[in-house]
């Protein structure tokens, strides 16, 4: 068995489409062999190379912008602070929460929110 070059990943996920503040969610992603494209929910997503706004990857198919990266440690991925939730979808949600987060208490947590987090996010991006 060949071993992938780029393993699945746990990322933070921001819909930029409604501006500086959109839809959140910490999901697992996987790779393309050259781990330029991104493959979340039946989703894929390509590299903007810096010419998006607020934006580093766009939906291949709806050409829709996001901003994917690994979530911090401390829970405050978002640029600009909010005061929704963030969901977190099952299969990412004991990583995040005992390896990102070191909360291994927290695990069964399906959402990071004000009491969670020190700059806490919103939630619409739904998982198909």
């Amino acid at each position: 068995m060949v071993q992938q070059k780029f393993p699945p990943r746990v990322v933070y996920i921001e819909y930029k489409g409604e501006g500086l503040h959109g839809s959140a969610r910490i999901g697992r992603v996987t790779f393309s062999r050259t781990g330029a494209t991104l493959y979340y929910s039946g989703r894929e997503f390509g590299r903007l190379g810096g010419h998006g706004f607020k934006a580093n990857y766009r939906d291949v198919n709806s050409g829709e912008e996001y901003w994917i990266s690994g979530p911090r440690r401390d829970g405050a991925d978002r640029l600009y602070k909010s005061n929704w939730p963030v969901e977190i979808d099952e299969d990412a949600r004991e990583g995040y929460w005992v390896e990102i987060r070191r909360k291994p208490e927290w695990k069964d947590r399906k959402q990071a929110s004000l009491a969670t987090m020190n700059r806490p996010n919103a939630t619409k991006l739904t998982r198909a």
